[in-house]
């Protein structure tokens, strides 16, 4: 007597549905829009190498001279020194902006309005040409005793290039420290008070180190564009990276060679802060 099978699973077996293999459409147009790419690039790289007019001897003669690299460490200072002088000025403008008290709200938004609004290369001219306006500079009460005073020639150039840029630059951390705060919840600052701090202490412990994740990446920008940025002070002889190629090639006259001279140092200056602000953001996005 024959049993029927009544099990599902054993007519599955033997009725194995075949594997279908996924085989992706090639894409032609992707593909020559690439090569296209790759022809270009390569032309114009060998353009470059094979051009004797950029006299690439001249640029290996020049690439390590001690009056190039001694005005790359000055760019450097500036650009380290500018740059913390600017974040701490900028921290504090952006809690003035946040503040409930109109007069501290004003004036951080005129400071913003001031130094956000006119030309750096104009800021630079005026710190450098302030003894003109105040031969003397007094720092003390108005119309009262002096804590001390001094010349307004004794701003150097490196002095008078830190003052421009730092004072320019805090006016866009201050916005781009507010956008970060801003970013974070208010429930954050609340739930601080709460616990009996005050709305200083919670803004240095609880908010701005949730609001580093968003105002690194745009630090790192800022970062990168003040070094660019430090070219602007050869404008009042100060001797960084632009401006000591430029005293050579007035001399000899090489100028298209000592140029690429300065271009490759703020390449290859600009790649090492591009990775190292990778990095950083990785470590402060470990949690998202």
């Amino acid at each position: 007597m024959n049993v029927p099978n009544t099990n599902p699973l054993a007519e599955n077996r033997g009725n194995a549905q075949p594997q279908w293999v996924v085989v992706r459409r090639p894409d032609y147009g992707r593909r020559f829009v690439n090569l296209l790419l790759l022809i270009f690039v390569f032309g114009v790289v060998w353009a470059g190498v094979t051009n004797p007019n950029f006299q690439w001897d001249v640029v290996a003669q020049y690439f390590l001279n001690i009056s190039v690299l001694k005005g790359l460490s000055t760019t450097i200072s500036l650009t380290v020194i500018a740059m913390l002088l600017g974040t701490v000025v900028g921290i504090i403008i952006a809690m003035l902006m946040m503040s409930r008290d109109r007069f501290l709200k004003s004036f951080a938004a005129c400071y913003i309005w001031l130094f956000r609004g006119t030309p750096l290369l104009v800021q630079l001219f005026f710190w450098f040409n302030i003894s003109a306006l105040y031969p003397t500079i007094n720092i003390g009460i108005p119309g009262g005793p002096y804590l001390f005073s001094f010349s307004g020639n004794d701003i150097t150039p490196f002095m008078a290039a830190v003052l421009g840029l730092a004072l320019h630059e805090a006016a866009y951390m201050a916005e781009i420290v507010r956008g970060g705060v801003l970013a974070v919840g208010p429930g954050q600052e609340q739930a601080a008070i709460a616990l009996g701090m005050t709305r200083m202490q919670a803004f240095i412990r609880i908010v701005l180190p949730q609001a580093l994740r968003i105002i690194i990446p745009a630090t790192g920008n800022q970062v990168i564009l003040m070094l660019k940025t430090t070219s602007l002070v050869s404008v009042i002889a100060l001797p960084e990276l632009l401006y000591s190629v430029q005293n050579i090639y007035a001399r000899t006259f090489e100028v298209i060679p000592l140029l690429i001279v300065a271009s490759i140092w703020y390449l290859l200056m600009c790649s090492l802060l591009s990775v190292a602000q990778y990095f950083l953001e990785r470590h402060l996005g470990r949690g998202h």
